[in-house]
């Protein structure tokens, strides 16, 4: 929260624009590096009832699903040219001169 406050802070001072994104079912766009199997789901006929599912993605509530959806993003911002803060490693930074919102556009046109 502090880095938040902080940010929005920032933003009242400077003027920067600020644009909000909600990734559309984040979690399953998280790939698994190790195994993970479950119990097929009730009324999944289609799988007989003595055989697992192996997962390919992440699903909500599983202990993984965070992990895994913020490496994913990480490398994703990594590459895109931005910086992860040493203090707090959910802030990635890019810096510009003032407003860039060529930056903004670019970046959510890539995560789309």
């Amino acid at each position: 929260m502090t880095t938040i406050r902080l940010l929005l802070s920032l933003a009242s001072i400077y003027n920067w624009e600020l644009k909000q994104l909600d990734i559309n079912n984040a979690f399953l766009h998280g790939d698994l590096k190790e195994y993970l199997y479950m119990v097929a789901l009730l009324g999944l006929t289609s799988i007989p009832p003595v055989k697992v599912c192996k997962l390919k993605k992440a699903l909500y509530d599983f202990k993984q699903a965070n992990r895994v959806w913020f490496v994913k993003l990480s490398f994703f911002l990594l590459s895109m040219g931005y910086t992860q803060s040493m203090n707090d490693h959910s802030l990635f930074i890019h810096s510009s001169e003032g407003n860039d919102k060529e930056e903004i556009a670019r970046i959510k046109q890539a995560l789309n």
